[in-house]
């Protein structure tokens, strides 16, 4: 099977062309894919720079590599829709549309894409973000009645990385709480979520999962045995079901599906930071 060159092109930090680019070569499984980002092409020079380097990966593959660009900047986009590869802008495939839905012309400004233009929001991302972090693992309590949501589960799991896709995405108040051998044990909430059962949501994942992910991180002792870990699974899902604590398997979850899961589940409304 040949392998395709990919290259994620962007004026800014990639992240957008990334998402986008990788949710579509998702549905070709049988296509060995080599992912290049190049971010910050903001200029002429930079965007032939790249030209080039697109056009010598064609003709050392004899294959065309797919582009993948967002650039707001027509006289930077202009010498990479010349080049030899299959280009596809998101921004050219739908901003020409909305400005003449909206007959208005876009601003073309670089950064708005991540909020940099709009203090409020980004200054949301960050309180979301320090909230996460202080809140994790059971780490800071005391203000858990500013959480959008709580999560709680075994360890590694899944809720650290999930909590803090939720802050930098969307700016939302997530903690997390781990239960502990201890609390399994007398099958209780701890005292502390008692009173946010409202805003609980379980992760549980699994047993062959959860035990290779601990292997990785700790492999001396219990922690990663297979007795523990189906020990402390079959406990917390039992604690979820005898207090009615709505739960996910992140087993083959994404971090971006379990975070659309709860909130979708929790209602919790999703702030996009613009």
């Amino acid at each position: 099977m040949a392998e395709r060159t990919v290259f994620f092109v962007s004026d800014q930090t990639g992240v957008t062309v990334e998402t986008l680019g990788h949710s579509l070569l998702t549905q070709f499984d049988k296509v060995e894919f080599n992912l290049i980002t190049v971010p910050f092409v903001d200029s002429l020079g930079k965007a032939e720079q790249v030209t080039e380097r697109i056009n010598r990966t064609a003709s050392q593959s004899g294959l065309r590599p797919i582009v993948f660009t967002s650039f707001v900047q027509d006289e930077v986009r202009a010498p990479l829709l010349s080049c030899n590869g299959l280009v596809l802008d998101f921004f050219e495939a739908f901003l020409t549309k909305i400005e003449k839905e909206l007959k208005s012309q876009s601003s073309h400004t670089l950064g708005k894409a991540h909020g940099m233009q709009d203090t409020t929001s980004y200054n949301s991302r960050i309180d979301a973000m320090n909230f996460a972090m202080d809140a994790d693992d059971g780490r800071t309590t005391q203000q858990y009645d500013r959480a959008d949501v709580i999560m709680t589960g075994v360890s590694r799991s899944g809720k650290t990385p999930t909590c803090v896709y939720m802050a930098l995405q969307y700016g939302i108040f997530a903690a997390n709480y781990p239960l502990t051998e201890d609390n399994l044990e007398v099958d209780q909430l701890p005292d502390t979520l008692v009173p946010f059962r409202e805003k609980l949501y379980g992760l549980t994942i699994s047993p062959e999962r959860l035990r290779q992910i601990r292997l990785g991180r700790w492999s001396v002792g219990r922690y990663a045995s297979a007795e523990q870990v189906n020990l402390e699974l079959r406990a917390a899902e039992m604690l979820f079901k005898r207090h009615n604590i709505p739960y996910i398997d992140t087993t083959h979850c994404s971090i971006e599906e379990i975070a659309s899961t709860i909130l979708n589940e929790m209602g919790v409304e999703r702030h996009l930071l613009l």
